[in-house]
C-alpha cells in the first residue's frame, strides 16, 4: 500500500512538473536565506569585533596593574619577579606585560628654578620608542628625560641638573636632564596608563632601572600594563575575558596586586554589537520567511485549481479527507525536499560571499548546525501553509471541486486579516515613534506600513478594475477593457499585487538603507580624519615638520601639516592654512572656507627680516644699569625648529659693540630671530638693578649681512612683550629699541621682547562654545605659546574637521611662530589631497619625517562598515533581494495557471471576431498591468513608510550623530531600486506570457491554425 502511494505521488508530481517546479523554486528562495543566515552571523560577528576593538580607545584595550613594594637595591631582579607573578596570576595568551616602576619624589628648586612640586621619577619598557625626544635617551643611572611642559614650566634644559627628595626631610638626589620627551601616542595603548601620568602634578622624568638602586628611590610602585589581544577582546573560540578576569582578581589581590579594568565598555560593546547582527538577521530573515510562505500559499492556492478534479473523484471514490490530504501533502513534499537540497549549499555559498570570510573555527559545528535546522523550520512552516490551502479545498463539497472556475466571492475572513494587518501596523509604528525603532514591533514598522498600503491599494485596484473593465467594454475599448476585467476576475490578483508592493517597497528601503549608510560612513571618516588621506609622523618640532611638508611639495598642492592637539580644552587644529583648500575635504558645516586663510593672509605684518646664517652676531647696544650683565638673543633653525641661544655681554655704562658666536644656524634656510631676553642681576643690596639697555644695531658675520638696522629697531610694530602679568618696558626712538624692566612687589618682572612676525590677536575657527574665560573682546589662550596669548574669532563653524563639534581651527605657521622654542605638542601629521602621488610618502621621509601611521578615508569607511548595523544592513538587502525573486517567480506562477483559461477565452473571442493584436494585448497588457502598478505602488509604499515608520540610515555603534545623517531613501537610490525590480520583474513576466502569444499567433480569426 505504502509503496503504491510513493507510485502515485511521484506520479502526480510527473505529470504536474511545471507546477512542482514553481512550489519548489518559491520555497527554495527563503531556504537559501534560512542556511546562509547562521553562517553569515557568526563569519561577520566575529568582524564586527574586530572593527570594535580597532576603534576602542586605548585605555579600554589595556589592563592595568600595580602594587606597592620594595626593590632591596635590586631594581632589576625586583621588576623581574614583579613580571613572573603577573604572568602566572593573569595568564593571557599572547598578550606581554609592560613593566615599570614609579617612585614619588619633590622637585627641589634651584637658582630661583620653580617651586616646589611633586615630580616622580619613573622608569618604563620601551620608553624612547614611544616618545619624540630632543636630546638622547637616558641610558646611564642619573640620566633623566624630562617632558616638555615640565621644561617650559620649570624651566630646565638638556645639560642642567635638579634635585629631587623622597620627602622634605631626606637627602636630594642630582639628576642631569638628558633629553626632553614628547609622547607619540598620547592616546596610545602604551601611555593609557595613568600609573605614568602627571595626575595633577609635573609629568614624572624618566630615568634607568640602575637610577633606581639609590635607597631614596627603593620602595616605589610595580606596574605592568597589558594590552589584550584582538582576539581575546572579541571572544574568538569562544573566549569570555570577562570570566577570566573575574577568576583573577582574587589571586591577584593575594598578592596585593590592585588591577585597573575599563575593557568593560568595550566588552558590551562586542556583545552589543553580536546581539544587534543577530537580532537584525533575525529580523531580515524573518519577513523574507513571511513572504515566502505567503507566496508558496499563493502558489498552493493557484495550483491547487489543477488538483480540484482530482479530489472531487477521489471524493466520489470514498476515499477519507486524510487520504487525500496525505497524498497531497506527499506531492508537496517532493518539491520541498528538493528546496532543501538546494538551499542549504546555495546558501552557505552566499553568506560566504556575503561576509567574505567563515566563522572561526569552534563556530563553524554551530554553524551547520543551525544552517539545517533553519531551512528544516522554514520548509516545515511552507509544508503548514501547504496543507492548511489543501485543507480548504478538501472541506469543499464534490459540485463545487468539479467546477471548471472557482468562485471569486471573497471571504469574511480575508477582510478580518486585513483589518489585523492595519491594527497591527499603527501599533507598530506607535511604538517606533515612541520607543524608537529597536522596539518590540518598531524593528518591523516599515514593513508592516508597507504591507498595510499594499492590501488597501489592492483593494483600491481591484475595484478600479472592476468598474473600468465593464465601462471600457461597454464602449467598445477592448484592449483595455479585457485588460481590466482579467485583472478583475483572476482569483489572487490582488494578493500577487500585495506581494509585488511589499517585495518593491522593502527593496527600495533597503537600497536605500545600504547607500545612505556608505554616505554617512564616508561623511563620518572625512570628518574624523580630515583630508583623504592622512599620515601621523614623527618630528621634532612643528617647524620641523612644516619645514620638511613645504620641501616635500613645493607646489602647495599635494601635502599640508596639521597639528592636532585633543589634550586641551577645546581641542585644537593646527593647519598649513595656505595649502587648506587645495589639499583637505572642506564640507559645508566647517563655515567658510576662506574665514582662517584670509584672515591670516589679510595680516599687516612688517616685512621679515632677513634669515641669519652667519657663524656669529655683532650688537651694537647701550646699557646706563651700572652692572654687567648678559643679553640674550633667542633665534630658531627654520628647518629643525631647534632653539638656539646666543650671549651677548652687555656692559654697565656706556655704548659698545659686542659679538657673540652662533652654532646651528649656517645650513639650510638659517635661523629667525624669535626674541630678546634681558638678563636683570640684583645689586650689591639685593635688589634689582634699574636702568636700560638700548639695542642699536644687529649684524653677522660670515657672511656679513645686516640683520636689524635703525628702522627696524625703532618700528614700534616689529615688537611686542607678554601679554600678561608684569611685562618688560619698552620703547622705539630713533636710537633703537630700549628696554627697561619694570619691578612689582611680589611679582616676577618681566624679562623678553618678542619679534611681531604672526598675527596678533591671533586669527582662530571656533566650533562650539566660547571659553568661559572669554570676556568680550578679552580672549586669550595659553595654547600657543609660553604665555598667554591673544587671539581674535574670524569664524565659526558648527564641525571642525578631527575635532567634532568643539574645538579651534588655527593657523600652524602663526602658532609655531609664537610659540617659538615653547614647543607645544600634539599629534603631527601630513594630510594628502586626493591625486597625492604616492612618491610624495617617499619625499616626505627624504625631508626627514618618519611616517608612523597611514589612515584614509577609504580604510576608515571600511572599518566603521564592519560594525553590527552596517553588516546586518547587508544581509537585509541580500534577503529583500530574495524576496523580490520571490515577487518575480509568483507573477510568473500566476501568469502560468491563467495561462489555458486565458487562452480558451481569447481564442473564442477571435473566432467571434476580436482582432489578433487586441487580443495579444489583452493577453499580455494583465501581467505588464499588474507589475507596472504594483511597482508604482512599492515606490509609493517606501516613500510612505520611511518618513511615518521613522527609517533612518543604519546608526553607528557608538552613537556617533555629530552631524545629521543622509536621507535614507535618495532619489538615486529610489530609481536604482525601482529599474532592479521593474527589471525582475519584467523579465519573470516575460517568460510567463510569452507562450500565451505564441500559441495565440498560432489561430486565425476563426479557429483555425494560420
Amino acid at each position: 500500500m505504502r509503496g503504491q502511494m510513493f507510485t502515485v505521488v511521484f506520479g502526480a508530481v510527473r505529470s504536474r512538473t511545471p507546477q512542482a517546479l514553481m512550489v519548489l523554486i518559491l520555497a527554495a528562495l527563503p531556504a537559501v536565506a534560512a542556511a546562509a543566515a547562521p553562517w553569515y552571523g557568526l563569519a561577520v560577528g566575529s568582524r564586527a569585533a574586530a572593527a570594535d576593538v580597532a576603534v576602542a580607545p586605548a585605555v579600554q584595550r589595556v589592563l592595568s596593574t600595580s602594587r606597592p613594594g620594595a626593590l632591596n637595591g635590586d631594581p632589576r631582579g625586583a621588576l623581574a619577579d614583579f613580571g613572573d607573578t603577573l604572568r602566572t596570576l593573569l595568564p593571557l595568551a599572547g598578550a606581554t606585560p609592560v613593566l615599570g616602576l614609579r617612585q614619588p619624589m619633590i622637585y627641589s628648586p634651584q637658582s630661583g628654578r620653580g617651586a616646589a612640586s611633586r615630580f616622580a621619577a619613573a622608569y618604563r619598557d620601551g620608553f624612547c620608542s614611544h616618545v619624540r625626544l630632543t636630546g638622547a635617551c637616558p641610558a646611564a643611572a642619573g640620566d633623566a628625560a624630562i617632558s616638555r611642559d615640565v621644561a617650559r614650566r620649570i624651566p630646565l634644559a638638556v645639560g642642567d641638573e635638579f634635585l629631587v627628595r623622597a620627602t622634605a626631610f631626606n637627602a636630594p638626589v642630582r639628576f642631569r636632564v638628558v633629553g626632553v620627551y614628547d609622547l607619540l601616542d598620547p592616546s596610545g595603548p602604551y601611555w593609557s596608563a595613568k600609573l605614568y601620568g602627571a595626575n595633577g602634578e609635573l609629568d614624572p622624568f624618566f630615568t634607568t632601572l640602575d637610577s633606581f638602586r639609590a635607597p631614596e628611590l627603593g620602595k616605589p610602585t610595580f606596574g605592568g600594563d597589558l594590552e589584550v589581544p584582538a582576539s581575546l577582546l572579541r571572544g574568538d573560540d569562544g573566549y569570555n575575558l570577562s570570566a577570566v578576569l573575574r577568576a583573577a582578581v582574587p589571586r591577584l589581590t593575594a598578592e596585593r596586586i590592585s588591577l585597573s579594568d575599563q575593557t568593560g565598555p568595550l566588552l558590551d560593546t562586542v556583545r552589543r554589537d553580536r546581539a544587534t547582527i543577530l537580532r537584525g538577521v533575525l529580523v531580515a530573515l524573518g519577513q523574507l520567511i513571511v513572504l515566502g510562505w505567503f507566496a508558496v500559499a499563493l502558489a498552493g492556492r493557484y495550483t491547487s485549481r489543477d488538483r480540484r478534479s482530482d479530489t472531487g473523484l477521489l471524493k466520489l471514490r470514498g476515499n477519507t479527507r486524510f487520504s487525500m490530504l496525505r497524498l497531497a501533502l506527499g506531492q508537496h513534499l517532493v518539491p520541498l525536499f528538493g528546496a532543501a537540497v538546494a538551499g542549504l549549499p546555495i546558501g552557505f555559498l552566499a553568506a560566504w560571499l556575503l561576509a567574505g570570510r567563515l566563522p572561526v573555527a569552534s563556530e563553524v559545528g554551530p554553524a551547520l548546525l543551525l544552517s539545517a535546522a533553519g531551512v528544516a523550520a522554514v520548509l516545515l512552516g511552507g509544508l503548514v501553509v501547504l496543507a492548511a490551502v489543501d485543507a480548504a479545498v478538501l472541506r469543499l463539497p464534490v459540485a463545487t471541486l468539479l467546477l471548471r472556475f472557482a468562485s471569486r466571492r471573497r471571504g469574511w475572513r480575508g477582510d478580518v486579516a486585513d483589518l489585523a494587518v492595519l491594527a497591527v501596523a499603527a501599533f507598530a509604528v506607535y511604538q517606533a515613534r515612541s520607543s524608537g525603532p529597536d522596539s518590540g514591533l518598531g524593528i518591523v514598522a516599515p514593513a508592516l506600513v508597507a504591507l498595510a498600503l499594499a492590501l488597501l491599494l489592492a483593494r483600491a485596484l481591484r475595484w478600479f478594475a472592476d468598474r473600468a473593465g465593464a465601462g471600457a467594454v461597454r464602449r467598445g475599448r477592448l484592449r483595455f477593457g479585457l485588460t481590466a476585467v482579467q485583472v478583475s476576475r483572476q482569483p489572487g490578483t490582488d494578493r500577487v499585487f500585495a506581494l509585488i508592493v511589499v517585495a518593491v517597497a522593502m527593496f527600495a528601503l533597503a537600497v536605500g538603507g545600504v547607500a545612505a549608510g556608505r554616505e554617512a560612513r564616508a561623511d563620518r571618516s572625512e570628518i574624523e580624519l580630515g583630508a583623504t588621506r592622512v599620515l601621523t609622523v614623527q618630528a621634532t618640532t612643528r617647524t620641523q615638520l612644516e619645514y620638511a611638508v613645504r620641501a616635500a611639495d613645493p607646489g602647495g598642492r599635494q601635502a599640508m601639516a596639521a597639528v592636532v592637539d585633543l589634550g586641551t580644552n577645546p581641542p585644537v587644529l593646527a593647519v598649513d592654512s595656505a595649502r587648506l583648500a587645495a589639499v583637505a575635504s572642506w564640507r559645508p558645516e566647517y563655515g567658510a572656507e576662506t574665514a582662517l586663510t584670509g584672515a591670516t593672509a589679510a595680516a599687516r605684518l612688517p616685512a621679515a627680516l632677513p634669515p641669519i646664517t652667519g657663524t656669529s652676531l655683532t650688537l651694537r647696544v647701550g646699557s646706563d644699569r651700572g652692572v654687567a650683565a648678559p643679553l640674550y638673543a633667542i633665534l630658531q633653525n627654520e628647518a629643525t625648529g631647534a632653539p638656539v641661544r646666543v650671549t651677548f655681554e652687555v656692559p654697565g655704562r656706556g655704548e659698545q659693540t659686542v659679538s657673540a658666536p652662533v652654532a646651528g644656524c649656517d645650513t639650510g634656510p638659517g635661523c629667525r630671530l624669535v626674541r630678546w631676553q634681558l638678563v636683570t642681576p640684583p645689586g650689591p643690596d639685593g635688589e634689582s638693578v634699574a636702568g636700560t639697555v638700548t639695542l642699536k644695531s644687529l649684524a653677522q658675520q660670515d657672511p656679513p649681512g645686516q640683520i636689524l638696522g635703525a628702522a627696524e629697531l625703532a618700528d614700534a610694530t616689529r615688537w611686542y612683550t607678554d601679554f600678561r602679568g608684569v611685562a618688560l618696558a619698552v620703547s622705539t626712538t630713533r636710537s633703537g629699541l630700549t628696554m627697561v624692566p619694570e619691578s612689582r612687589e611680589g611679582l616676577v618682572p618681566g624679562d623678553k621682547v618678542y619679534v611681531t612676525d604672526a598675527p596678533l590677536p591671533l586669527p582662530i575657527v571656533l566650533a562650539g562654545a566660547q571659553p568661559a574665560d572669554w570676556h568680550f573682546d578679552d580672549a586669550s589662550s595659553y595654547r600657543f605659546g609660553p604665555n598667554q596669548t591673544p587671539v581674535q574669532v574670524v569664524g565659526t563653524a558648527d564641525v571642525l574637521p578631527v575635532l567634532g563639534v568643539e574645538g579651534v581651527l588655527v593657523d600652524l605657521d602663526a602658532t609655531r611662530r609664537i610659540a617659538a622654542d615653547a614647543e607645544m605638542g600634539g599629534t603631527f601629521q601630513v594630510w594628502l589631497a586626493p591625486d597625492a602621488p604616492p612618491s610624495i610618502v617617499d619625499r616626505l621621509g627624504t625631508a626627514g619625517l618618519k611616517v608612523v601611521a597611514d589612515d584614509s578615508t577609504a580604510v576608515r569607511a571600511a572599518q566603521l562598515a564592519q560594525q553590527g548595523r552596517s553588516v546586518t544592513a547587508r544581509f537585509g538587502l541580500f534577503t529583500v533581494a530574495l524576496g523580490l525573486l520571490l515577487a518575480a517567480v509568483l507573477v510568473a506562477v500566476a501568469a502560468a495557471v491563467e495561462r489555458e483559461p486565458y487562452l480558451a477565452q481569447l481564442r473564442a473571442l477571435r473566432v467571434q471576431g476580436l482582432p489578433r493584436r487586441t487580443a495579444e494585448v489583452a493577453g499580455s497588457a494583465g501581467t505588464a498591468g499588474l507589475i507596472v502598478t504594483g511597482l508604482i505602488g512599492g515606490v509609493a509604499a517606501a516613500l510612505v513608510a520611511r518618513p511615518i515608520a521613522g527609517v533612518l540610515p543604519p546608526p553607528f555603534a557608538d552613537g556617533w550623530r555629530v552631524i545629521p545623517p543622509p536621507p535614507a531613501l535618495g532619489a538615486g537610490a529610489l530609481a536604482l531600486a525601482a529599474l532592479i525590480a521593474l527589471a525582475a520583474l519584467a523579465v519573470a513576466a516575460a517568460l510567463a506570457v510569452l507562450p500565451l502569444l505564441r500559441r495565440l499567433r498560432g489561430t486565425g480569426p476563426r479557429g483555425g491554425a494560420r
